[in-house]
C-alpha cells in the first residue's frame, strides 16, 4: 500500500510540475518516469491498471492541451513502441535477425497514402482520394498486405540464419526503399522522391483535436498489439518460436514446422508495421522515401536490444527511451544551449556564442545511441527489462554456479 501512495503522490507531483512549468522538459520526464514507478512498484493490479489509465487516458491529454509538443512525442512513442513490439516477435523470439523492418512500415504507408490522396487519379483516371472513412477499412489492409510481404520475405531466406539472414533482410529493405524512390516512372505509381501529399485523414469523433484523436488510436492500437503478443508468447506457436532461437536442428527434430513457424513469425511482426505505416502516413499528411531509410530499422532494433530481446515489457520501454531522447532530450538540450549562444553567456571564460554549431547535440544522436549501446553490452547485456531466461543464459557464471549451489 506504501508503494502505491507514493505511485499516487509521484504521478501528482509530476502533473503539477508539467502543469506549472509546460516548457521544462525534465517536468515531461518526470512524469514519464512516474509511469514507470507504477509499472515497477508493488501493488494490486487493480491500482496499478486504474493509475497507469488515469496518467495515460486523463494526465496525458490534459498535458497535451497544456503543450501540444508533449502530445506529440507521446504519439511517436506509442507509433515506435508497436514497431518494437512487431520487430520483438522476429528478433526476440524467434530469432531471425531482420535488418529491413521498416520497409513493412513502408509498405502500409504507401498502401493508405496512395489511395488516401489524389495522386491515385494519375493511375486510375479519377474517383480519388477515397472517402476518409475508408482509412479505418484501410488499417486492415495495411495489415494484410503488409503479412503478405512479410511471407515473400520469409520464403526465399527460410534456409538462411546469422549473417546471411542479416544481410538479406538488408538488401530487401533497401530495395523497397529504392523502388519507392524510383516508381514514379513509367508508371507513377510512389510519385518518387517527391512524396505524396496531401494524405486524407480519418473522421475525428467527439470533435476532438486531430493531436489528441491520433494520441487515444496509438494508444489503442498499442494495447492491442501488447495483447496479441502476450498472448502469442504463451502460445504453442510462441513456444515453436523460442524452440527455433535456442536450436533450430533440436527444434526441427522435435517436430517444430519451421518454414510454417518462420513465415507466421515474418507475418505477424510485418502486420504490426503496415498498420502503424497506415497511421503515420494519415497523421503526417505526407510521405517520402527519406521517411524509411535503413537507419529506421537500426533505431527499431536498438529500441529491441536496449529493452531486452524477447520481452514485451522491455520493447516498450526500450522505444520509449530511444525515441524521448531522440525528440525530446537531445532537441530539447540544444535548443537550450542555442539560447545561451544566443545570450553570450561565458562559462569558464569561454564565450557559448563562438561555440562551432557542429557541436549541437541533436547532431549526435545515432553516436550516443551507439555509445549507449555498447555500454547496454558490457554491463547489462540481457537489456534493462529481460526474460527470465535470457537473464539466467547471460549472467555471470559465478551467480549462475551460486544458484545453482542453492537447495
Amino acid at each position: 500500500m506504501i508503494h502505491g501512495i507514493a505511485s499516487v503522490a509521484l504521478l501528482a507531483l509530476s502533473g503539477w510540475a508539467v502543469a506549472t512549468f509546460p516548457r521544462s522538459v525534465l517536468a515531461f520526464l518526470l512524469f514519464q518516469g512516474s509511469i514507470l514507478a507504477i509499472y515497477l512498484a508493488r501493488m494490486p493490479r487493480w491500482l496499478r491498471v486504474g493509475l497507469l489509465g488515469i496518467a495515460l487516458l486523463v494526465m496525458m491529454p490534459v498535458i497535451g492541451s497544456v503543450n501540444g509538443y508533449y502530445l506529440e512525442v507521446a504519439t511517436q512513442v506509442g507509433i515506435f513502441v508497436a514497431l518494437a513490439l512487431g520487430l520483438n516477435i522476429v528478433v526476440g523470439l524467434a530469432g531471425l535477425l531482420d535488418l529491413g523492418y521498416v520497409a513493412f512500415f513502408a509498405v502500409g504507408a504507401y498502401t493508405w497514402a496512395i489511395f488516401g490522396s489524389p495522386h491515385a487519379n494519375v493511375m486510375f483516371g479519377g474517383g480519388f482520394p477515397l472517402g476518409p472513412t475508408w482509412f479505418y477499412a484501410f488499417l486492415l489492409i495495411g495489415l494484410l498486405v503488409a503479412a503478405g510481404t512479410g511471407i515473400l520475405l520469409g520464403l526465399p531466406v527460410l534456409r538462411l540464419r546469422g549473417d546471411y539472414l542479416a544481410i538479406v533482410t538488408l538488401g530487401f529493405g533497401e530495395v523497397i526503399r529504392v523502388l519507392a524512390n524510383n516508381l514514379d516512372k513509367p508508371i507513377n505509381l510512389t510519385n518518387g522522391p517527391k512524396g505524396i501529399t496531401p494524405i486524407s485523414r480519418p473522421p475525428v469523433p467527439l470533435g476532438l483535436p486531430y493531436g489528441e484523436y491520433f494520441y487515444f488510436l496509438v494508444l489503442l492500437i498499442v494495447c492491442v498489439v501488447v495483447i496479441v503478443n502476450r498472448r502469442l508468447e504463451d502460445s504453442h506457436i510462441g513456444r515453436a518460436w523460442e524452440a527455433i532461437r535456442e536450436d533450430e536442428l533440436a527444434a526441427q527434430a522435435m517436430g517444430v514446422p519451421l518454414v510454417h513457424s518462420k513465415l507466421l513469425a515474418f507475418a505477424c511482426g510485418a502486420s504490426f508495421a503496415g498498420v502503424m505505416g497506415v497511421v503515420f502516413s494519415a497523421k503526417q499528411v505526407f510521405i517520402n522515401p527519406e521517411s524509411f531509410t535503413f537507419l529506421e530499422s537500426i533505431g527499431v532494433l536498438a529500441m529491441v536490444i536496449l529493452g531486452g530481446m524477447g520481452s514485451i515489457p522491455g520493447a516498450v520501454l526500450g522505444a520509449t527511451v530511444v525515441t524521448v531522447l531522440n525528440l525530446q532530450v537531445l532537441k530539447g538540450f540544444s535548443l537550450w544551449l542555442n539560447e545561451l549562444k544566443n545570450a553570450g553567456v561565458t562559462i569558464l571564460g569561454y564565450n557559448l556564442a563562438d561555440l562551432p554549431t557542429q557541436l549541437e547535440p541533436a547532431k549526435y544522436e545515432r553516436m550516443i545511441f551507439g555509445v549507449i549501446l555498447v555500454l547496454m553490452m558490457i554491463f547489462r547485456p540481457q537489456g534493462i527489462f529481460p526474460v527470465r531466461r535470457r537473464q539466467r543464459e547471460l549472467a555471470p557464471a559465478r551467480a549462475r554456479v551460486a544458484g545453482a549451489a542453492e537447495p
